[in-house]
């Protein structure tokens, strides 16, 4: 299953770094950029979370917030935001429930070998809660940029 423009975002409700439980009712003041890792600190996790933290401005100033989720625990986010000086909010998904509503968790390559886990993906949410965009299989390097420049189409 994949989501696609004009699809009902799946409600959510997971608890951030400091144990805070956000729901997807509490950001929709603003557009919301929502992306699936699949662990902190791991190289590839590390670059998408310090580039949508770098760019996170930019996100602003387009009225959008930024939001990444993965399924390491809150005091593991509170290390890797302070470990790498991230800007962005990071959720809690610990039994994947969530990442599975969005089609972000399921069957994926993964040094050749089929397993289950998160697949890298970010949705574009709007204000009433629909999807605006979805990127699925998304390379680590580089896609906040991209997410960043397909907010002006």
């Amino acid at each position: 299953m994949t989501l696609q423009k004009g699809d009902k975002a799946p409600n959510f409700k997971l608890k951030n770094s400091d144990g805070t439980e956000i729901a997807l009712q509490d950001l929709l003041s603003k557009r919301v950029v929502l992306y699936f890792y699949p662990k902190d600190n791991t190289p590839g996790c590390t670059t998408e979370a310090q580039e949508f933290s770098a760019l996170l401005e930019a996100f602003e100033s387009k009225n959008t917030i930024v939001v990444g989720i993965s399924p390491d625990s809150p005091t593991c986010h509170q290390n890797f935001i302070n470990k790498q000086s991230l800007k962005v909010l990071l959720l809690s998904d610990s039994d994947k429930s969530v990442a599975s509503a969005y089609g972000a968790y399921g069957k994926k390559m993964m040094y050749g070998k089929e397993v289950l886990g998160i697949i890298r993906s970010t949705f574009v949410i709007d204000t009433n809660g629909h999807i605006i965009q979805s990127f699925y299989n998304v390379r680590a390097q580089g896609h906040a940029q991209k997410v960043l420049e397909s907010l002006d189409t």
